[in-house]
């Protein structure tokens, strides 16, 4: 841990000297003897989206659906080419984001019902203590009402939207949460479907940054979109649940592939009309955005990442391990600081997103959270160095990933074979090396089997595992 706060402290001094104004001292006025004022923390938002596959965004070379707002975003700030989900499904996503551990380490590492407990430190803990107003909208997925781990008890001052993703299904549901009471909507009483629940969080998350826009906040725009409602997918065969098709209604599409592109270009003005506040406000130049999604794209509700390229040059989708299950857009825009236009190749997971947040903060981080921060490589500098990422899942069977360096080893299933990868030279993972490469295997082998700590909530399944 001593070598971690050494770390620390040098990250903070890179990350101050990029950041210019934003946690240095500015003077106020032009007296000659005006005392230095300390200039104003950054506002954080974190836009999530839902299943929104790495290639189902322009700037991420999606040719059909159109995304002009978040393609601006990219144009105005970092695109990252190597940013990965906490998990490959929502839940344990979620988790780690919030509480800055892998999910070889995470309470929630599947999309079981597990509330956060009282000991888990959240980044909205964290930056609450540094004086931030803190706001979530849209899915939590963490803790049922009446647990520890309400949005309320982990650090939110205020919460609007799903407890967990099973309800976040419906798009038209007949209650959301507002902190800790429901909210009935009377458009969608006896069989209506008037309010759709991703316009209500656009409107909420809008609402809270008018409210708080004289003092830092953080906002979690935990969107839906283009999350299916399963079971009317199964019902109907299209789940892809949007009150209109839009600029896709007269392709000659199959109705969910039409929903699909409807969902994720209403993502897409949504983030644009934040972004267009910020302007309208004044505090553009205050505020972070980070935009993201939790995994790679679904298929389900009849949607088919086939039909849209959804994982772009990556194999696999949600629920796998492969790239496409986990590898997601990340695109970071603070104007004035960070530079345009700009891209970075530099690998990192959600369980970076708390030690990150918390330096551009200037606040304290808990020694619980494993990640690292990011800060240097939003300014173009060299992150800290680490030695590896993990993840692992076990719906269906216990599988396991790791990336060191630019390889990628892969454990899946009962055989325990170990798969490896060079992603430089093979991003779509199509040529298995660990014939070639058996020194990477055991080093894979062995974080496999050591670098995870068993879990009350999610234990292994598969038996072969020692």
């Amino acid at each position: 841990m001593k070598g971690r706060m050494t770390r620390r402290e040098a990250i903070k001094t890179m990350a101050t000297a990029a950041l210019g104004g934003a946690a240095a001292l500015s003077l106020k006025g032009s007296e000659p003897n005006a005392q230095p004022q300390p200039a104003r923390k950054p506002n954080i938002i974190f836009i999530l989206a839902d299943d929104l596959g790495y290639g189902d965004v322009g700037c991420y070379g999606q040719e059909v659906i159109e995304t002009p707002r978040v393609d601006q975003m990219a144009a105005e700030g970092m695109r990252f080419t190597d940013c990965y989900a906490g998990s490959t499904v929502c839940a344990p996503s979620r988790c780690c984001l919030m509480t800055g551990r892998d999910t070889g380490h995470a309470l929630v590492r599947g999309n079981a019902r597990i509330p956060l407990r009282p000991e888990h430190v959240t980044v909205a803990e964290l930056l609450k203590d540094a004086g931030y107003a803190t706001g979530i909208v849209g899915k939590w997925g963490l803790g049922e009402p009446d647990t520890t781990g309400i949005p309320n008890g982990q650090g939110f001052d205020y919460w609007f939207g799903y407890l967990n993703q099973g309800r976040a299904h419906n798009y038209y549901p007949d209650y959301l949460w507002l902190n800790e009471e429901k909210v009935y909507l009377e458009g969608n009483a006896d069989g209506k479907k008037e309010q759709y629940s991703h316009d209500l969080f656009t409107e909420h998350g809008l609402n809270f940054i008018r409210e708080h826009r004289d003092e830092p906040f953080f906002l979690y725009m935990a969107y839906t979109l283009p999350h299916a409602n399963n079971e009317l997918g199964r019902e109907t065969g299209d789940g892809m649940e949007v009150p209109d098709y839009g600029a896709y209604a007269a392709r000659d599409w199959p109705s969910p592939q039409k929903g699909h592109a409807a969902m994720i270009t209403r993502l897409d003005r949504d983030t644009g009309r934040i972004l267009d506040l910020l302007k309208e406000l004044g505090i553009d130049g205050d505020t972070i955005v980070f935009f993201t999604s939790d995994n790679g794209p679904h298929k389900e509700g009849g949607a088919d990442p086939a039909f849209f390229n959804s994982w772009g040059p990556l194999r696999g989708y949600k629920r796998d391990l492969y790239e496409g299950g986990i590898r997601v857009p990340m695109i970071v825009r603070w104007p004035g600081k960070i530079a345009a236009g700009t891209e970075s190749d530099v690998p990192w997971a959600f369980w970076d997103f708390p030690p990150t947040a918390c330096e551009l903060a200037g606040a304290e981080c808990s020694d619980g959270i494993e990640g690292l921060s990011m800060a240097p490589a939003l300014f173009g500098q060299e992150p800290p160095e680490r030695e590896f990422m993990y993840w692992e899942f076990q719906q269906r069977e216990f599988k396991q990933a790791v990336r060191i360096g630019d390889m990628k080893a892969v454990r899946v299933g009962l055989t325990r074979t170990t798969e490896v990868y060079d992603l430089a030279e093979d991003i779509g993972e199509t040529r298995d090396l660990a014939a070639d490469r058996p020194e990477l295997v055991k080093r894979a082998e062995d974080i496999f089997d050591n670098w995870r700590v068993d879990s009350e909530e999610f234990p292994v399944k598969d038996p072969g595992l020692g």
